[in-house]
């Protein structure tokens, strides 16, 4: 099936030229390409244009959960009739294993998986091996850590046909074999029953059930059933069920695995007692032997990743397989934000390493568990056959790779222009900064301010309200689901400024922002570098009236080199807009969701007035005792949302319930 794109808008300004740069690289043969686009020039909509000309399968790398679920929501939007999965570590929490020398501190494992997650996960890796090409994955640098063989995976694929003579109990046992569960009592994800010649069962990866009748050992239908209602949805002639975990291994897989562990393990306790460690040899002996015990009894022992090297029959030294393994050869990967992804991807591997090589060292993991690992940078390139580097301020890995060739997306469709930048001194900065807040407050526009520290954004949160303004301060140390309510209150018009440290990592897509105020803006460092300034100055690029007061005593280099980047830019914007007669219209978000529903991305929809949330009307003639029910629900889907990391998601419920309480405090 080929690519199909949905939506009302065609490109404009410059995306209509990017997107024939990159698909004529790409269809040329060019390995590495570079996207420059400038924040709100629609980036997203040029990436999903090119993934529906290439007609490829397509790995999308975001740094973090929250951009790679907003970017999961866009995708699934415009692709609607097309495979949009989501693949980032199904951990709501992770206490990695480690061990601390200086201290003598040993610190357990500990972690809570999400089972939504998982299952995404797995949806993920299934459509991969279906042979289907329309297929784009989105991705954080999870893709990069260790998962199971995928010739595993696709030899326990069952193929099911009706006519064909399967028989019942051989088919039960392709189940377990694919890691699924007899579970008469309770069907959920990854399980079946059994009832005479009907075999329900759960694919792990989906929301419905699939029922196989038979007649004798032949295959009388199949069916998809409503896993709610147990009604039937649609009857198949042939139906490719995929295991249950994607860590799939054989009893002679195992049995192998557990003789090479106790050979290595031998090994190792005599080279420990050689050199004179008769404790860590001790400790090495009891507890592999108990890993080696619990997994001969039930299948599995804690900490069972750290022996994937005998189980997939690697050779010591070489990488584990991952995301990358399951893709055909002609897939092509866009990095997102790639100036800050790709030194994600750099460092992923050797934080690993230090870490586990304290754990072998000291007698606690045999040497195999280093092998269980992501990616080293130089595995991550050799895995990528083609790449398109997306950023509005790519770094120096990025243009080289692209030998220098870097596509342009400079001029956005609603004709907004880059901020208009001003250096002022820094003496009585604070003062002039309340004149600039008190101007934009009367035309009820926003304000964004930048510190240095943590601690001065506090400091300066505390000396604005004595003084009348209305502010709230962000960093690192706000809560998750705070930091959520905070930037909805600020879109809101609750407060007039926000306070914050590194405002980039937040993904803000604030529109109601005019002015950015970057102090210290001199103070050469990773805050004050060249790109972190051009990323923070567009935050303000999404206003009509977007402006950045840079306060400083001299103008760095850092400095100038934003100051020269972003005139070169508006006077691009601005001939454009002059030559095609276009007014700058200002942009104005739609609230965004998380999974699963409708997404409207900012950087190239206008709408005329701001969308407010909408209740059923329904609900307006519920009775108190309801819509005390249905604030109880809002609540804990609130909760659970900003458990799984869905904060837009999380901010949606948390209004619902406001608008609700409001409606019952009226009655």
């Amino acid at each position: 099936m080929n690519f199909r794109l949905t939506s009302s808008y065609l490109p404009s300004g410059d995306q209509p030229q990017a997107i024939e740069e990159l698909v004529r690289g790409v269809e040329n043969g060019t390995d590495f390409q570079t996207l420059l686009g400038v924040t709100g020039s629609g980036k997203t909509f040029t990436m999903a244009n090119v993934i529906a000309r290439l007609n490829r399968p397509v790995l999308i790398i975001s740094h973090n959960k929250t951009l790679a679920a907003q970017l999961y929501s866009e995708f699934k939007a415009f692709f609607p009739e097309n495979a949009v999965e989501y693949f980032v570590s199904y951990y709501d929490y992770y206490q990695p294993e480690a061990y601390l020398p200086a201290t003598d501190t040993y610190i357990e494992k500990d972690l809570a998986i999400n089972s939504e997650i998982e299952k995404l996960r797995l949806s993920a890796t299934s459509q991969l091996l279906s042979g289907r090409n329309d297929i784009i994955i989105i991705s954080s640098v999870s893709c990069l850590y260790g998962i199971g063989n995928p010739e595993n995976f696709r030899s326990n694929t069952i193929s099911i046909v009706c006519g064909e003579k399967l028989g019942r109990d051989n088919f039960l046992k392709k189940l377990i074999t694919a890691q699924y569960s007899r579970n008469e009592i309770d069907l959920n994800l990854g399980n079946f029953r059994v009832k005479g010649d009907t075999v329900d069962i759960f694919p792990a990866y989906a929301d419905y059930i699939l029922r196989v009748i038979f007649w004798g050992d032949e295959v009388d239908s199949i069916e998809k059933i409503d896993a709610v209602s147990g009604q039937k949805i649609a009857d198949f002639e042939e139906f490719m069920l995929y295991p249950a975990n994607i860590f799939v291994i054989t009893q002679e897989q195992i049995n192998s695995a557990l003789d090479k562990i106790a050979l290595d393990l031998g090994q190792q306790v005599d080279y420990f007692n050689e050199i004179g460690k008769p404790y860590e040899a001790k400790r090495l002996y009891e507890r592999v032997n108990y890993d080696i015990e619990m997994i001969k009894e039930v299948g599995y022992c804690s900490g069972i990743e750290n022996y994937s090297r005998y189980f997939d029959n690697r050779p010591e030294g070489s990488r584990p397989f991952c995301l990358f393994d399951y893709f055909p050869e002609n897939f092509v990967v866009f990095v997102d934000e790639s100036h800050v992804t790709i030194p994600q991807v750099r460092g992923m591997y050797s934080g690993d390493y230090s870490r586990k090589k304290n754990l072998v060292e000291y007698g606690f993991r045999l040497s195999a568990a280093i092998d269980n690992r992501p990616l080293k940078f130089e595995e991550f390139e050799g895995l990528v056959p083609r790449a398109v580097f997306v950023s509005a301020t790519p770094a120096d890995y990025e243009l080289q790779k692209s030998q220098g060739v870097v596509v342009e997306q400079i001029v956005r469709p609603t004709g907004l222009l880059d901020p208009k930048i001003e250096v002022h001194p820094t003496d009585n900065q604070i003062d002039d900064l309340m004149e600039e807040i008190a101007v934009r407050v009367e035309k009820k526009e926003r304000v964004l301010v930048t510190t240095l520290t943590k601690r001065m954004a506090e400091e300066l949160d505390t000396y604005l309200r004595k003084n009348g303004v209305k502010c709230n301060y962000i960093h690192s140390d706000v809560e998750t689901l705070d930091r959520v309510r905070i930037l909805e209150e600020l879109r809101n018009g609750d407060f007039d400024v926000l306070i914050g440290v590194n405002l980039l990592r937040e993904g803000l897509d604030l529109p109601q922002v005019s002015l950015v105020a970057i102090l210290d803006a001199d103070k050469e460092g990773f805050l004050r570098n060249h790109r972190s300034l051009t990323q923070t100055a567009g935050r303000a690029a999404r206003h009509l009236n977007g402006m950045v007061i840079m306060y400083a005593d001299k103008i760095t280099q850092s400095m100038r080199l934003t100051i020269d980047e972003t005139n070169r830019r508006r006077s691009k914007q601005m001939a454009y807009n002059e030559e095609h007669n276009i007014t700058p219209q200002q942009i104005i978000s739609r609230t965004q969701s998380a999974f699963g529903k409708k997404t409207v991305s900012s950087e190239f929809y206008i709408e005329p007035e701001k969308t407010s949330l909408i209740i059923d009307p329904v609900i307006k003639n519920m009775r108190p005792v309801d819509i005390d029910k249905a604030i109880e629900r809002a609540r804990k889907n609130m909760t659970a949302a900003a458990a799984k990391l869905e904060f837009i998601e999380a901010a949606q419920w948390r209004d619902e319930m406001l608008k609700l309480e409001e409606l019952r405090n009226k009655n």
